[in-house]
């Protein structure tokens, strides 16, 4: 059985997080080209050529790549369809739905992880190469797939940081909320959503939503109402939801 090979341009974060992991499944792994590095003959000698560079460089970057049409060409734009590609002949797109903060935790985490696929079938045989799992997306869906993503992750980020800044003056640890918070996250995976919300909200409890207002920075405001509002939406739905039963 022949190896599998694969050459990334854009030595970040995650063009190496997917060397990593790929080498360490058997794949040979070429050299990273950077920004500096002659691109014409990239595709050239390799079964995948993956472009990890920023979304608004992918066009440019292919566009510079002598086309090979033995050579899948793929981006890791989770965002961006497989038109940006062209002209090469077997365009794919990889998007590892996990975040990659360095090299070495993301070789680690990309192995049985998830990933969003389009295109040429190679893509496939590297998911399942890192024991992950994948879905295809549509290129007309794309833009939607990814804001859920960065909605499930990135917004949760950001949501965490406010929950730390406002419960640093209340002395709470930061243990002790990310244990709540890997509770919720276990509800929600046994429940869903809607039957995981609990708190005054799913309560109807107006008289405490209005002392945690009371309390809180006006600069904390705005984001707190809009996730009320988001919270009343999803109990919502559920009281829709067991009216229709």
């Amino acid at each position: 059985m022949s190896v599998s090979s694969i050459r990334v341009i854009g030595p970040g974060r995650a063009g190496l997080s997917l060397g990593r992991a790929l080498a360490t499944a058997g794949w040979r792994v070429e050299p990273p080209l950077g920004r500096t590095d002659d691109l014409r003959a990239a595709a050239a000698g390799v079964d995948l050529l993956v472009l990890a560079t920023p979304d608004g460089a992918v066009a440019d970057v292919a566009a510079r790549v002598q086309p090979v049409p033995a050579t899948v060409v793929a981006h890791l734009a989770g965002s961006l369809d497989l038109d940006v590609l062209a002209p090469h002949a077997r365009p794919a797109s990889i998007h590892p739905l996990v975040a990659l903060p360095d090299p070495a935790v993301g070789a680690e985490r990309l192995r049985g992880a998830w990933f969003a696929l389009a295109g040429d079938p190679l893509v496939r045989t590297l998911v399942d190469d890192l024991g992950g799992r994948w879905f295809t997306v549509a290129d007309e869906d794309r833009a939607a797939y990814h804001a859920a993503a960065c909605i499930a992750s990135n917004h949760l980020v950001a949501l965490l940081g406010q929950a730390e800044r406002v419960s640093a003056a209340a002395g709470v640890p930061r243990e002790a909320l990310l244990d709540l918070v890997r509770a919720t996250v276990e509800n929600v995976a046994d429940l869903g959503p809607r039957r995981a919300l609990t708190g005054p909200v799913a309560r109807g409890d107006l008289e405490t939503l209005e002392r945690h207002r009371a309390a809180l920075d006006p600069s904390e405001l705005a984001a707190y109402d809009a996730m009320v509002s988001e919270a009343r939406r999803l109990a919502a739905e559920d009281e829709e939801a067991a009216w229709c039963k």
